[in-house]
Formats: C-alpha cells, sequence, structure tokens
C-alpha cells in the first residue's frame, strides 16, 4: 500500500467526465499522476469513457498506469452508449478499479457508497410518474437509482463516509447550465437519501457548464467534480478536486 500522504488526514482526488477516446493515450497521464502524487485515493464520478467500448476502457485503464493508490468508480451516461456498460465495468474492475454501482468499498476508514443516478428534475421542477408509460418509466429509473444509493448508504458501518455519483443530487451544482435542460442533469429524488443518512461529503459530475458546489438540505457538501468545469473554474490548478477527511483513530467505530 502507497505511504499516506498524512498522518492526519486522508485526502481524495475526484474528478469525472473524463471522456476518454479511443486515441486518448497519453493525455491522462499527468493528470492521474499528479492525483497520484496529491491523494490517497482516486475517485473517478462518470462519463468516464465517450462512448462506452471496450477499446476506450482499455485506453483508459492504460491512463491509469500511473495511479498507485485505490481508484472508485461510477459509471456515467456516456459509458452506457454502446449498450455494453458491462463491458466497460468489467475491464475497469479486472484493472483493479473498483467499480460501484449500488456498491460500497472502504477505504482507510471511509465508507464509501456509488450509484451512476439519473434525471428527473429537481424540487417542484421534479418530474412526476403520471401520464404515458414512457414518462413513467423515466421517472421510475429515477426512483431505481435512488433505492439503489439507499441501500448502498444503509450498508455503510465507517464513521466517515463519501457518496459518489454522476448525476447531481442538488440544483445548485446544475445552475450556470441553462435551465431547460435541469431535468436531464440530475434529481433531487438521489437528494432524499444522502439526508436520511449520515454522511460527510457528496461528488458528481456531468454539468460541465454547472457551480463547483452545493449543499443538501441538512448542509452536506455536494462537489460537481466534472473536469471541463475544474479546467474552466480553476485554469492554474491540475483538472481534479482534492478533498480531506480527519483520520479515525484505532478502533473508532460509527456512531
Amino acid at each position: 500500500m502507497p505511504t499516506p500522504k498524512s498522518s492526519s488526514h486522508i485526502r481524495f482526488a475526484a474528478v469525472g467526465d473524463i471522456h476518454v477516446r479511443k486515441d486518448s493515450g497519453g493525455s491522462l497521464r499527468s493528470l492521474f499522476a499528479q492525483a497520484d502524487e496529491a491523494a490517497d485515493a482516486l475517485l473517478l464520478c462518470g462519463d468516464l469513457t465517450d462512448y462506452g467500448t471496450e477499446e476506450e476502457a482499455r485506453v483508459l485503464v492504460g491512463e491509469l498506469g500511473a495511479v498507485h493508490v485505490p481508484v472508485v468508480a461510477v459509471l456515467g451516461n456516456h459509458d452506457y452508449e454502446s449498450g455494453t456498460p458491462e463491458i466497460v465495468a468489467e475491464t475497469l474492475t479486472r484493472a483493479g478499479v473498483r467499480v460501484l454501482d449500488g456498491s460500497v468499498c472502504e477505504i482507510e476508514g471511509v465508507g464509501i457508497a456509488g450509484v451512476k443516478g439519473f434525471g428527473g428534475g429537481f424540487g417542484r421542477g421534479a418530474l412526476g410518474a403520471w401520464g404515458e408509460p414512457a414518462i413513467k418509466l423515466f421517472v421510475q429509473e429515477a426512483l431505481n437509482e435512488a433505492m439503489k444509493l439507499e441501500a448502498a448508504l444503509a450498508k455503510l458501518r465507517t464513521r466517515r463516509r463519501i457518496a459518489l455519483l454522476h448525476y447531481a443530487p442538488v440544483v445548485g451544482t446544475v445552475e450556470g447550465e441553462p435551465v431547460e435542460i435541469f431535468p436531464f442533469l440530475g434529481s433531487s429524488r438521489l437528494e432524499d437519501p444522502l439526508v436520511r443518512y449520515p454522511i460527510d461529503a457528496v461528488f458528481h459530475g456531468h454539468a460541465h457548464r454547472g457551480a463547483l458546489q452545493g449543499r443538501t438540505l441538512n448542509g452536506v457538501p455536494v462537489y460537481n467534480v466534472a473536469k471541463p468545469l475544474l479546467q474552466r473554474s480553476r485554469p492554474d490548478a491540475a483538472p481534479f478536486f482534492l478533498y480531506e477527511l480527519p483520520r479515525e483513530p484505532a478502533g473508532a467505530s460509527a456512531p
């Protein structure tokens, strides 16, 4: 296991929407090397590939060769484009990436729950399951992802907890995008489990022109780590978000 970057804190480098293509070899190695040097784990928030092909996933695996810390990921909508998201997930899993889909993992005492999420809108603007079957199916998909997130959060037994998504769970981090596409950027149904379970932070991508940070109704910080947003907002910094949590003393357990 790599040497901890800090004796008092565990550090996570988070980024989403890297959109690897078949000709992307060499384009992300510097980013990943910097993340590996700065953090104790790398979190990838979906849209890892551009068209969801096995070839693109293999290119991403090659780029991740510079990373020696644990890597945890969720898939995004682009990873579903070719209809074979399971192949993208399997390719990454074989390379040691922990791909979460309603599942959890633990990194140095921090529990991580991950789902892709889905759209549907926020608050009073959320789409309701009424009318045509196609609308009901759309809303059901959002509900299914929210239930998967809730089930994953319920499994965590650590004191420190992180949620990893692709779609936004709050409207605050999509503000800056055209209002007309808000329903396709996330769903406040994903926020409900984040309010019901104790959690330290939430990371997502997808909203390339959104805002860097928002909060859930109960004040949990939500970070939009879409790579295009990070590059535009912080042009002089490496395009990943560095987040740290205090290390738990030996023997500490969840409340």
